[in-house]
């Protein structure tokens, strides 16, 4: 896999809509203009908008074929050095037939985002390039008051400063509170909660190694057996990331999805699982319930799982990067990139 270069200050970054269109209308414009604003006063980048990120709902529906250009165009540009999505949505798989894998690959650069844009990470594994499962423009850096620090720590800490042997530690606080985002409430902060759980372990004993891969379960019906998701082979010897989104599926939909992975032989190569906090916690002792479930009628009961992982739907996130090097200690509830993630 081939890694992107760090971010530095100064650099280039560009925001792209590739999935819903919703950072362009008027009421989320707000957003847009905070994201913009962090970026350049946290983090010293420069924000680069490409031609159609700020279309609006309806255009950037009717046209995949621009979402897509605006992708292809962040990447051929050589000065843009990360591209970050404004927001995910639910039909980013329709950006399929006009992804050209040799301009991703040719060009190198940090690409981060979540939920549905898990189809736009598997183009990138597709290509051979290591992306982020993390924040997005509209939820994470256009947060109301201030961004959570768990998430500036892990963006300062894993994309602009390369290090191996980084824990990915538990965030010791949580939200299950929603503010509309409109902007009459910028000023109002969401109240955070403790959360004494910590890492909770499923299923497992000791120490597994393997390389990341996964994303957001709810959207993998959509991209299987499509030019991107991997094969079997791909998955072999991976620690799977799994999370849920804000639709909150039932406890059945996510058997239906495990049973899948294990119908596909996915779970029966895999070398471990985490987990993220479902958002809210709603279904939280019925999710681990499943996937004990699913995984003994798979003849998994082995398999490593560590459950309550601050990524996706959960609130705050940090990265989760794809096709890296990473530990799962069981035993010690501790989650360890053995990589560099960026060069």
């Amino acid at each position: 896999m081939i890694k992107p270069e760090r971010l530095r200050k100064g650099d280039k970054v560009a925001i792209v809509s590739l999935s819903s269109g919703m950072l362009g209308e008027k009421k989320f414009i707000h957003k847009y203009y905070l994201g913009k604003q962090r970026l350049e006063e946290k983090f010293g980048l420069e924000v680069v908008t490409m031609s159609n990120t700020l279309k609006g709902i309806e255009y950037l529906y009717k046209h995949p074929e621009k979402r897509a250009e605006d992708l292809m165009e962040a990447f051929k540009d050589k000065t843009i050095k990360a591209i970050i999505c404004a927001i995910g949505g639910d039909d980013t798989i329709r950006l399929l037939p006009y992804i050209d894998y040799n301009v991703i690959k040719e060009n190198p650069k940090i690409f981060m985002g979540f939920s549905d844009t898990t189809a736009n990470h598997l183009m990138m594994y597709k290509a051979g390039l290591v992306s982020y499962y993390g924040p997005a423009l509209i939820c994470d850096f256009a947060e109301y008051v201030d961004m959570y620090d768990y998430t500036e720590n892990a963006v300062r800490q894993l994309l602009f400063e390369p290090q191996e042997n980084y824990e990915i530690k538990k965030c010791d606080y949580w939200t299950n509170e929603h503010i509309p985002w409109c902007e009459e409430n910028v000023n109002k902060a969401k109240t955070r909660v403790k959360d004494p759980k910590g890492y909770e372990v499923i299923q497992g004993i000791g120490k597994v190694t393997g390389k990341l891969l996964g994303g957001c379960l709810d959207g993998f019906p959509i991209y299987n057996s499509t030019e991107v998701w991997p094969s079997l082979k791909e998955w072999d010897n991976k620690i799977l990331f799994l999370e849920t989104s804000e639709e909150k599926p039932s406890p059945d939909l996510i058997t239906y999805y495990l049973r899948n992975l294990g119908a596909q032989g996915i779970l029966n190569v895999a070398k471990g699982i985490i987990v993220g906090k479902p958002q809210d916690e709603k279904f939280y002792e019925e999710y681990k319930d499943v996937y004990r479930k699913v995984l003994k009628e798979f003849n998994r009961t082995d398999m490593p799982v560590l459950y309550n992982v601050n990524f996706g739907h959960s609130s705050p996130i940090g990265i989760i990067p794809y096709g890296i090097n990473c530990e799962l200690d069981i035993d010690n509830k501790k989650i360890t990139l053995l990589e560099s993630i960026v060069k």
